[in-house]
């Protein structure tokens, strides 16, 4: 069995973004030299997130809006500790935090329209996202 360790490192411009990630996915895929196995990829942040879905602005916006509804900003118990991004932490709830994506003959196995996205609730500083894959 083959293991492969990669990382990703976002500084998004926005607060909230979704950042298309399919692409450095499938790069480190190709570099593990996997066939049959699987890519593990993973926010390392608890306000950011990794999902499936569609590449569509339209999506993407409804996403957003959603999320808002679901976890806005406001006052939180969280805020009364010092932090002020409660809303950030739920999105990720939300959201998820982590994808397993199978790889067969050596390239991801998604849906038609599935593509990796990274999620980001509490942006403009440093994160970063794991890719582990794993297989023969």
């Amino acid at each position: 069995m083959k293991f492969h360790t990669k990382y990703l490192w976002f500084c998004t411009k926005k607060k909230k973004e979704i950042v298309p990630i399919s692409g450095e996915v499938e790069k480190a895929v190709a570099e593990s030299g996997v066939r049959e196995g699987f890519a593990f990829v993973s926010a390392m942040h608890i306000t950011a997130s990794v999902f499936v879905n569609d590449y569509e602005s339209g999506l993407w916006e409804d996403i957003m809006a959603w999320l808002e509804k679901v976890a806005p900003e406001g006052d939180y118990r969280h805020h009364h500790t010092g932090e002020s991004n409660a809303d950030a932490h739920l999105k990720r709830l939300v959201m998820g935090h982590q994808v397993m994506l199978p790889i067969t003959g050596g390239k991801l196995d998604l849906g038609p329209w599935e593509q990796v996205f990274y999620g980001e609730w509490d942006g403009q500083r440093k994160k970063r996202v794991i890719i582990k894959i794993f297989g023969d």
